[in-house]
């Protein structure tokens, strides 16, 4: 008996090992070298030069039609920007972050006396899961949790990231 308790131990051990799995994914494959995101499709595309590696389904700000403008209007910026930090512990799972604020929309924002706003990231799920409704965040752009594994194995910082209407 203690034989068959001793080898059932490693075999739920050896079974569980096998299951977990981590956030954290490798990529071998070629240089993501651009990020497209088109607003009005929702959808994301990765890019080796213009062979496309893969492409996702993502939500957007609440509001997201147009530019954003100020913290808090609830639209995802358009235009192109730089992916320039990553959050491993990010709320929203996974996050890279999205140079947003340029210089630019510094200064259309302190025109009208607003705050550009920033952290504007690609992201995961939040806590609770993906929203229940379409374009749920505050200005970014949202994939599942999964596929975000595979967008922070594969972009790095530094890559463009070109946001169209």
């Amino acid at each position: 008996m203690r034989v068959f308790g001793a080898v059932m131990i490693i075999v739920l051990s050896v079974g569980l090992a096998g299951c977990s799995t981590s956030k954290f994914r490798t990529y071998n494959g070629p240089e993501v070298t651009k990020v497209v995101v088109n607003k009005a499709d929702r959808r994301m595309h990765l890019l080796h030069h213009d062979q496309l590696l893969k492409s996702y389904d993502v939500d957007l700000g609440f509001a997201p039609e147009g530019h954003k403008e100020f913290e808090g209007d609830g639209k995802t910026p358009e235009g192109e920007y730089v992916i320039d930090r990553r959050n491993p512990n990010s709320q929203f799972y996974l996050s890279i972050g999205i140079s947003y604020p340029n210089p630019a929309d510094v200064t259309r924002a302190r025109m009208a006396g607003l705050s550009p706003g920033g952290d504007i990231f690609i992201h995961g799920e939040s806590k609770r899961g993906l929203a229940a409704k379409r374009d749920w965040t505050w200005g970014c752009i949202a994939v599942t949790n999964r596929e975000m594994e595979d967008i922070y194995a594969m972009v790095r910082n530094g890559t463009p990231i070109l946001v169209t209407p």
